[in-house]
């Protein structure tokens, strides 16, 4: 027999198969002795209160043994001789717009601009060590996306796109801990998602897909054209590309890949934001966050969210946060909090600073760090320009570039200091591996931002005491929040507006906003995608 109950217990229960076995006998009256298994289905904690308690949703088996999967699993079959479909890029939509399209009998050709996802780990060590980026290797492009080594963050709002467990039972299928199936805020760990990925990209293959390596898109294939300023009955066929490995001698590596195209190129893809507004394909200025990563001891975040001097203890994770107030009309709030975790430089080019943030699966680091933002529109900058937004992004990471002594180091600035206006004489240690320096962020850094940061901070640490202190150091810049350009498209068929046969996919395109959202817009590309080849054929 099979039965569901929802707990509220004490830490080191939940933390127990056996004392929960014993808590769930002597609440609902059960023999432990005849309880096979507790399996836990949803885990959250609820820290409101000085005492702590976890909330669990738990399948109990009485004289029954559990099924082998935890996850249901997906069949994907050989498409070898399948119609294709081009995907651009690696990232979370890409790779799930192609696993979809296996399963609905098309066979995908994915390109990736950077590298395997192991090779690029090389190409990440080196930033800190000779403090120059691969503008092709690097935090935001290789497999994987931004998210592969920024670390697996699963959690999202986005619940109406779309089926969000299905995407967590493919990351299971694929390697993943089945505990994202039950956590409030799944994680997967940087340490963890790339063999995660890897086997993603393992199963495209076998399945007589394509997965190409460090080759870019340069241009979209049109019928009729190409002409100046796709439209009106454009069809896309395909897309030509280039090698970016230095191996291959200049113009060896062009290739054109035909068939629907799926683009799913990352919030970062500057240059094709230029290649589209070049090619006048309808985009428009997207709103984003910009600010700085506000990196605290974890010690000293688990003392304020647990409410006590022993922090965390023995049974309960490193603690999270979440704030968000209104400035001045604008929203401040924090972004991608990372417990237990690093903060790592994430630039795509040379002559700029962008930092970001990641966990591995243990969350056991030293300090704790989120983005803390603030909200930008596109009528904050001056201009008509549809490139503004993505303009005012390079701006300001330029200039923290030339802060930053022209290297990596990132400037700095205690937390108190910057509400108070006052320089930092010396900085705290940090997880930011190429090296903070002392810079007035309160100065420089563009008014209608460090004023919405200052009054910003100042509820936090009512709301928090402890919390704004001059044991936290902010790091600038965090500018890489979202896509700064939406790809206009027709909310019914998924496609370019004026333009068949092009699907906009994911963060990039500025219809997702993290890994589990763009994984969900990708499916539902994969399936418009199929409708649109059943209807032309």
């Amino acid at each position: 027999m099979i039965h569901e109950y929802q707990l509220r217990v004490l830490p080191q229960v939940a933390a127990d198969e056996q004392a929960l076995k014993t808590y769930v006998a002597d609440e609902y009256g059960h023999d432990a002795r005849t309880l096979t298994a507790v399996r836990i289905l949803k885990r959250s904690i609820d820290a409101r209160q000085r005492t702590i308690f976890v909330n669990l949703k738990v399948r109990v088996y009485v004289d029954e043994q559990p099924a082998d999967d935890e996850y249901r699993h997906t069949d994907y079959p050989d498409v070898s001789n399948a119609r294709q479909v081009v995907v651009v890029g690696a990232g979370p939509g890409g790779l799930f717009a192609a696993l979809r399209l296996i399963e609905l009998g098309l066979r995908p050709i994915v390109l990736e601009r950077g590298k395997d996802v192991h090779e690029r780990k090389k190409d990440l060590a080196n930033i800190s060590r000779t403090q120059q980026v691969d503008a092709e290797s690097n935090y935001c492009f290789g497999e994987g996306g931004a998210g592969a080594y920024s670390d697996g963050k699963l959690y999202t709002r986005s619940k109406k796109r779309g089926n969000t467990d299905k995407i967590l039972n493919v990351f299971c299928q694929h390697g993943a801990s089945t505990a994202i199936l039950a956590d409030a805020h799944p994680h997967i760990g940087t340490d963890r998602l790339p063999q995660v990925i890897e086997n993603m990209r393992n199963t495209i293959i076998r399945c007589g897909g394509e997965v190409h390596f460090q080759t870019k898109m340069t241009r979209l294939i049109a019928s009729p054209g190409p002409s100046k300023g796709m439209g009106g009955d454009s069809r896309i066929i395909g897309v030509e590309a280039v090698s970016t490995s230095p191996l291959l001698s200049e113009g060896s590596g062009e290739a054109s890949f035909l068939g629907p195209v799926i683009l799913a190129t990352g919030h970062s893809a500057r240059d094709v934001y230029r290649y589209l507004a070049e090619a006048k394909i309808e985009i428009e200025a997207k709103g984003i966050a910009v600010g700085v990563r506000l990196e605290h001891p974890s010690q000293l975040i688990d003392q304020i969210q647990y409410h006590s001097k022993q922090g965390r203890g023995k049974y309960l994770p490193a603690a999270e946060y979440a704030f968000v107030t209104q400035v001045d009309g604008r929203g401040v709030y924090s972004f991608c909090m990372c417990p237990g975790g690093f903060v790592i430089p994430a630039a795509t080019d040379k002559e700029q600073i962008v930092v970001n943030g990641m966990s591995p699966a243990s969350r056991g680091t030293q300090w704790s760090n989120s983005g803390m933002v603030v909200e930008t529109r596109p009528e904050d900058i001056p201009g008509d320009d549809v490139l503004r937004v993505m303009h005012y992004q390079e701006d300001l990471e330029r200039m923290c570039w030339q802060q930053g002594n022209m290297k990596q180091t990132a400037p700095a600035q205690r937390m108190a200091d910057f509400v108070n206006n006052r320089l930092s004489f010396d900085l705290p240690k940090s997880s930011y591996a190429p090296g903070l320096i002392s810079s007035p962020l309160h100065f420089w850094l563009p008014k209608p931002v460090s004023h919405r940061l200052q009054e910003g901070f100042k509820t936090f640490g009512r709301q928090a005491h402890g919390f704004l202190t001059n044991e936290a150091v902010l790091i600038a810049t965090e500018t890489r929040t979202s896509s700064p350009v939406r790809i206009v498209r027709d909310p019914s068929t998924l496609q370019h507006v004026r333009i068949q046969g092009l699907f906009p996919c994911g963060e990039g395109a500025g219809y997702a906003g993290g890994i589990v959202s763009a994984g969900v817009d990708g499916e539902r590309c994969a399936e418009m995608c199929a409708a649109y080849l059943e209807s032309a054929s």
